[in-house]
């Protein structure tokens, strides 16, 4: 494979090969070229939110249930956080994760520490179409000095089925005082 350079102003050197043809590396550069779906959500949705993602999330979920080490909120699928094929989109469902893990860790952890959210995973195990309601319930599964550990469950609030699982781990940091 013979590899040469082709130099584009905006995106510095890319390394192309000549096995390549030139209307594919026109489609790919186009592709990559394409606008932030972000700034185009913002100029539609007429705002300068940096948390416009969060925002399109945070609409759809109402908190039920609040208690010491649990979290459990009624989260209703829009259209505004769908895929192409009509279920809940990847992102959409790691936002609720991270921000019902980061509710129930608070119940746990004192204000004057900071969370840092360390890692987190998620698994996809159906899914949950459009205008269904789901209820998730973050529970505190460990929680140390330095440590907390949350685990989500989202299940289709109509048949109790388990559709995505997630688990946070926190690091607790006292805030910095500068």
């Amino acid at each position: 494979m013979i590899n040469y350079d082709v130099r584009d102003s905006n995106s510095g050197t890319m390394i192309i090969s000549k096995e390549v043809s030139p209307q594919d590396v026109t489609r790919i550069k186009q592709t990559l070229q394409v606008p932030d779906i972000s700034d185009l959500l913002r100029e539609v949705c007429n705002t300068n939110s940096k948390d416009l993602y969060f925002d399109l999330v945070r609409g759809n979920l109402k908190p039920q249930r609040v208690v010491r080490g649990r979290v459990t909120c009624l989260l209703s699928i829009s259209l505004a956080i769908t895929n192409a094929y009509g279920s809940m989109h990847g992102a959409a469902v790691a936002a609720v994760a991270e921000m019902v893990s980061i509710a129930c860790a608070r119940t746990m952890v004192a204000e004057d520490k900071e969370l840092f959210l360390g890692e987190q995973s998620i698994s996809y195990l159906s899914a949950a179409q459009t205008n269904a309601e789901v209820i998730v319930d973050g529970t505190v599964v460990r929680s140390g000095r330095n440590l907390t550990v949350v685990a989500v469950e989202f299940k289709l609030k109509e048949t109790e089925q388990l559709v995505y699982t997630a688990r946070a781990t926190f690091y607790n940091m006292p805030l910095s005082k500068l």
